[in-house]
């Protein structure tokens, strides 16, 4: 795999190189044409496999790149159920750094990404700089030409945290009328943010509703905050906006930081909210108990809601969001979202921050893996093992699942990476590390 830098070029490189360079790629060529006649006895067409893939979009979360910081001023996060712990060199200070690294990051991680914003991440012009709740969409030109130039568009998410009206520990569940209209009213102005992102774009912004509110310890009063949360998501939707400009989602969690006895958005709630309004349900893969995962939700969700947004994370113990890797349930959640066949109704992005490793090569991992996990579940003979299960020969559908586990899948990555033009294996880390040297290094 020949070096390439962020334009895209080739570095130069000397004659031997060079041919070891073209004998690795006839090596994975050869790699590649015997791992299809593997699939294809299995009656997958690895080709087409690849193909799909590579064009499913996956949403990349832009607050890895500097901590969940966002451009308010704050130094660092000050509450809100959220704490991204470390201090690598690098994290990117500004608009145009978190955009520059999240180019560099996206020419690392193969298929059709988009970028995911939060509220704060805003870039109004002139000293005085707007209240959340008062942020409209030329707030956010910046990142719409962006968007509209590199041709990556945005997703978006209301920031109900790391400012003073979320210091209490509720926002729109708030006992506190004025803390709560303050936070309906950014929860509308986000609406509109994300619905002028689709418009500019041409394809809907998914805006996701997700609130840190809960107790520490056990609370006398569950249903209240829980019925003031339903009205206030009432009045945050109120406003009619195109539909193909915007897709709403609310998002559950079992527990947080400063949350682990009771979230008055869990679960049930927003299983029902979305089912009875007719929006997305998010379900967060590090938002449930260490034991529990998603794969088995998919199909039960999408029996009453309109669709889903799945966010990969991984969650460690009472930590929720560290980096998301190729991991056992985010391979089953990516089988079982495609064996519903509903790839229309479903979004995929990633949401974690990392702040004690590489930024860049946060994200590379992230991304990597879950197209990984895509392109296994599209490579997955789901008819042989419907068949096998609906004539009753279980054993057989059992034994099927063992046999593909050590079928040459790698082969067939590498061959997505060269379609995708990034670099195969692990050959990115060195183009990672050298933009570390020669770019992150310089941030003080």
């Amino acid at each position: 795999m020949k070096k390439t830098g962020r334009a895209g070029k080739a570095a130069p490189r000397s004659a031997p190189e060079s041919g070891r360079d073209e004998d690795r790629l006839s090596r994975i060529d050869r790699a590649y044409e015997d791992a299809k006649d593997a699939y294809a006895a299995f009656g997958v067409n690895a080709d087409r496999a690849v193909k799909a893939a590579l064009a499913i979009p996956v949403s990349v979360q832009c607050w890895q790149g500097d901590d969940v910081t966002g451009f308010e001023g704050a130094d660092g996060i000050t509450g809100g159920g959220i704490l991204a712990t470390g201090n690598y060199p690098g994290r990117a200070r500004n608009g145009d750094e978190l955009r520059a690294d999240a180019e560099f990051a996206f020419s690392l991680i193969p298929g059709k990404k988009r970028f995911n914003l939060h509220m704060f991440y805003a870039e109004p012009e002139g000293k005085a700089r707007p209240g959340r709740d008062e942020l409209e969409p030329v707030h956010f030109k910046k990142w719409m030409d962006w968007s509209k130039k590199k041709k990556i568009p945005l997703d978006f998410n209301p920031s109900f945290f790391s400012h003073p009206m979320a210091a209490g520990g509720y926002t729109l569940s708030s006992a506190d009328a004025a803390v709560r209209k303050f936070w309906i009213r950014q929860g509308r102005a986000s609406r509109r943010i994300a619905s002028a992102f689709g418009e500019n774009q041409g394809s809907p912004a998914a805006n996701d509703i997700w609130i840190p509110d809960g107790s520490k310890d056990m609370p006398a009063d569950r249903l209240s905050p829980r019925k003031r949360l339903r009205d206030a998501l009432d009045e945050v939707l109120a406003d009619s906006l195109p539909p193909k400009t915007i897709t709403d989602a609310v998002e559950c969690k079992l527990f947080g930081l400063g949350s682990e006895a009771y979230v008055v958005g869990s679960h049930e709630f927003y299983m029902g909210y979305a089912s009875e309004k007719r929006i997305r349900l998010c379900l967060d893969t590090g938002h449930f108990h260490p034991t529990e995962t998603i794969a088995d939700k998919i199909s039960a969700v999408l029996l009453f809601v309109p669709g889903l947004l799945i966010h990969f994370s991984r969650g460690l113990r009472w930590d929720s969001d560290h980096v998301a890797i190729f991991s056992d349930e985010m391979r089953d959640a990516c089988r079982e979202a495609l064996r519903t066949g509903a790839l229309d109704r479903i979004d995929f992005s990633l949401d974690y921050f990392d702040a004690s490793i590489n930024r860049i090569a946060a994200w590379a991992i992230g991304a990597r893996s879950l197209r990984k996990a895509l392109l296994e579940a599209m490579l997955e003979p789901t008819a042989l093992l419907v068949d096998a299960e609906k004539k009753g020969k279980n054993h057989r559908r059992l034994a099927l699942m063992e046999e593909l586990k050590t079928l040459p899948f790698g082969a067939v990555w590498d061959k997505l990476c060269l379609e995708g033009g990034v670099p195969p294996g692990a050959d990115w880390l060195e183009l990672a590390d050298g933009y570390e040297e020669s770019v992150l290094s310089k941030r003080t």
